[in-house]
C-alpha cells in the first residue's frame, strides 16, 4: 500500500503488509505547489500506521533525499518504530532529527550491501544502486510468499565517482531464485536511452572552471555528495580554496566528512567569513538554491540580500540541476537577477552540468531483464511515468496482466492465486505550516487562495443589543483589495449600502448576529461585483453593546478568540 510516491513525485513511502507484520519502506516529503500558499513542506498521511502501530516491525531507507525521509521526524512523534538505512542515510536522518529534538528509535541501526536484517516475518537485504547521492540501495524483501524487489530511486552508473558500481550480480542472483513482485522506480519512465554518468558532469565543470578568469559560484542539491565532490577536486585542480554556503548543504558536508563519504585534502575548505580575503580567481563558492527558493543562498545573492557573497562582474554561476516541474519562473527570475548583475550564468541541461540520478528508459528495461519478476507494480512517479513503465515492462517480457498501476492508497494484494488491485485505503497529503501538523486543510487553502487574489474587506459595526440599532459604525478596513484613500468613493459608498441594509434590519428588529453579518456579507458582496467585479473576502465583526450594562461584546468571535 503505497501512502505515497505514486502519481506523484516525492513523498514516497510504502507499506508492506504480510500477516500481523508491517514493514514500511522510506517516508518522505514533497514540497507545495502554487496551490498551497503558506505551506512549508508536504508529508504523507500515515493515518494506516499510527492505527496499526503494535504491528509495525521496521521502517527500512532506501537513501538519505528529503523524499525519502523528510517525513520521519513527524512519524516519530506519533510514534516508535526502529530506522534501518546506510551509514549516510541515518547520518542525515539523524542531523534532521536532532533540529526536531528527537533521537533514532531504539533498535535502529545501519545496514550494508550484503548484510540483512530480520522485521517480523520480513528479511531486508539491502543492494547497491547508484543514485544521485552515496550509499543508495534497493531492498531485498524476502516475504513467507516470496521476493519483493524495490529499487529505490536507482539508475546504472558504469563510471560512479565512488567507484561503487551497481550490484548486476546480485540483481541476476534475485532474478535466478525468483522475484514474486518488483517496485521499480519509473521518474524517467518516458525518456529513452540511458541516463549519462555522473562523471560527466565533473568533466564539463572542469573545462568552466579552467576559462574561468573570476569566481565560479556552484549550486547544487545539498544531498548530492558525489557532485560536491567533483566540485571540490575540480577547485584543488586550479588552485581554488572552496567556502560552502547554506546551512543544508554545510550539515551535508559535516556529516559526509565524519562518515567519510567526502575526502577533502586539509586547508581547501574555508570559511564564509574568508571570501573576502581571496582573490576571484582562486575561489569557489559550493551553495543551494538550484530550485530558485526564495530564502535560499543563491537566491538572496541574486537579489544582493546576502551577508557574505555579493555577485560581482566576472562571476562564474552554475546551476547543477534542473528545474522541477512547477518551479520554472523561481529558477528563471533567480537567473534573470544573476545576468543583471554582471554574472555568466550557465544551467540547463544542454551545458552538461547536470545529470539525471534517476534510470532512463534503457536502464528500467535492465532492471527488468537482471529480475525478471513475476508481478510488476510502477512506483516513484506521476501517473504518466507509471503508464510508460507499465509498456517497458510488457516489452521486457511481463504479462500485461501481471502489470498493477495504482496510486496513492492502493491496495496491491498478492496471493498464491494471483495479484489484484484489492480497494484503497484513505490517504493524501498532510500540510505542515510553521509548527502546525495537519491543522492547514482544503477550507484554509481556499481562504489563503481568495485573500492572495482578491484582498479582504473587514465591516466593524457597533448595535444595541435589544433594538437592533446602530450605535457606531459601519467602518471598513481593506487588506490588498483597493488602497482606501484613493478609492474613498467606492468605500463611502460600500458603506452606506451596509448601513442601508442594518436599517432595515433594525425595522425588522432582527437582532440574532448570524442573520446580521450574512446580510452585511451579502450586501456588500453584490454591491463590489456590481461595481468592479470583484469578490474579496468580506468579514463582518459585530459589536453588541448593552447600554444597560454599559458593554460590548463581539458578535463574530468567543470573548479572547483570535481568527477570522
Amino acid at each position: 500500500m503505497p501512502l505515497g510516491g505514486l502519481g506523484e513525485i516525492g513523498k514516497n513511502m510504502m507499506v508492506i503488509e504480510s500477516g500481523d507484520d508491517i514493514l514500511v519502506i522510506d517516508a518522505g516529503l514533497s514540497f507545495p505547489d502554487a496551490e498551497m500558499p503558506g505551506v512549508d513542506i508536504v508529508i504523507p498521511d500515515m493515518t494506516y500506521l499510527f492505527e496499526n502501530r503494535q504491528r509495525v516491525r521496521a521502517l527500512c531507507l532506501t537513501h538519505g533525499h528529503e523524499d525519502h525521509t523528510g517525513a520521519i521526524p513527524y512519524l516519530l512523534r506519533e510514534m516508535e518504530v526502529p530506522i534501518h538505512g546506510t551509514p549516510l542515510a541515518l547520518g542525515l536522518v539523524r542531523e534532521k532529527l536532532s533540529e526536531h529534538n528527537l533521537d533514532l528509535p531504539p533498535g535502529s541501526r545501519s545496514y550494508r550491501p550484503g548484510e540483512s536484517i530480520q522485521a517480523g516475518c520480513f528479511r531486508v537485504e539491502p543492494f547497491r544502486v547508484n543514485h544521485s547521492i552515496a550509499d543508495a540501495v534497493g531492498l531485498a524483501i524476502r516475504t513467507p510468499l516470496g521476493t519483493i524487489v524495490h529499487t529505490g530511486d536507482f539508475k546504472f552508473d558504469h563510471t560512479p565517482v565512488d567507484g561503487q558500481v551497481a550490484d548486476f550480480h546480485r540483481l541476476a542472483e534475485l532474478g535466478n531464485e525468483g522475484v514474486l513482485v518488483l517496485l521499480a522506480d519509473s521518474t524517467n519512465a518516458d525518456r529513452p536511452g540511458f541516463t549519462p554518468s555522473e562523471k560527466t558532469v565533473g568533466a564539463a565543470m572542469n573545462k568552466i572552471v579552467a576559462r574561468a578568469g573570476g569566481r565560479v559560484i556552484v549550486a547544487t542539491f545539498a544531498s548530492n555528495v558525489h557532485r560536491i565532490q567533483q566540485v571540490i577536486d575540480t577547485a584543488i585542480e586550479h588552485g581554488r580554496k572552496v567556502a560552502i554556503v547554506g546551512r543544508s548543504i554545510e550539515n551535508t558536508v559535516q556529516v559526509a566528512l565524519e562518515l567519510g563519504y567526502l575526502h577533502v585534502p586539509e586547508g581547501t575548505l574555508i570559511g564564509v567569513e574568508e571570501i573576502r580575503r581571496y582573490p576571484a580567481e582562486r575561489l569557489v563558492v559550493l551553495t543551494t538554491g538550484t530550485q530558485g527558493e526564495p530564502m535560499s543562498a543563491l537566491s538572496r545573492m541574486s537579489t544582493g540580500e546576502h551577508r557574505w557573497v555579493e555577485i560581482l562582474p566576472g562571476d562564474t554561476v552554475i546551476i547543477a540541476a534542473s528545474p522541477v516541474p512547477g518551479n520554472e519562473a523561481l529558477v528563471y527570475r533567480t537567473v534573470n537577477n544573476l545576468c543583471r548583475l554582471g554574472a555568466e550564468v550557465i544551467h540547463g541541461r544542454e551545458s552538461g552540468v547536470h545529470v539525471s540520478g534517476h534510470g532512463a528508459q534503457e536502464d528500467l528495461k535492465l532492471m527488468l531483464s537482471l529480475v525478471r519478476p513475476r508481478y510488476l507494480i510502477p512506483v516513484h512517479g506521476e501517473y504518466r511515468h507509471l503508464m510508460h513503465h507499465s509498456e517497458l515492462g510488457q516489452a521486457a517480457g511481463v504479462p500485461k496482466e501481471n502489470i498493477l498501476v495504482g496510486e496513492n492508497g492502493t491496495i496491491f494484494e498478492i496471493t498464491p492465486e494471483g495479484a489484484r488491485i484489492a480497494g484503497k485505503i484513505q490517504v493524501g497529503a498532510v500540510m505542515v505550516d510553521g509548527l502546525g501538523v495537519g491543522d492547514v486543510g482544503n477550507i484554509v487553502l481556499r481562504d489563503r487562495r481568495q485573500l492572495a487574489q482578491d484582498g479582504i474587506m473587514i465591516v466593524v459595526v457597533a448595535i444595541d443589543k435589544e433594538t437592533g440599532a446602530v450605535m457606531a459604525g459601519p467602518d471598513i478596513v481593506s487588506r490588498g483589495f483597493v488602497y482606501m484613500r484613493e478609492s474613498e468613493p467606492l468605500i463611502e459608498e460600500a458603506r452606506g449600502r451596509v448601513a442601508a441594509a442594518l436599517s432595515g434590519c433594525e425595522a425588522r428588529r432582527v437582532t440574532d448576529w448570524s442573520t446580521l453579518k450574512g446580510t452585511v456579507r451579502d450586501t456588500l458582496s453584490q454591491y463590489l461585483y456590481e461595481k468592479i467585479r470583484r469578490r474579496p473576502m468580506i468579514l463582518p465583526i459585530i459589536m453588541d453593546v448593552d447600554l444597560q450594562r454599559g458593554d460590548a461584546q463581539r458578535g463574530d468571535l468567543p470573548r479572547g478568540a483570535v481568527g477570522g
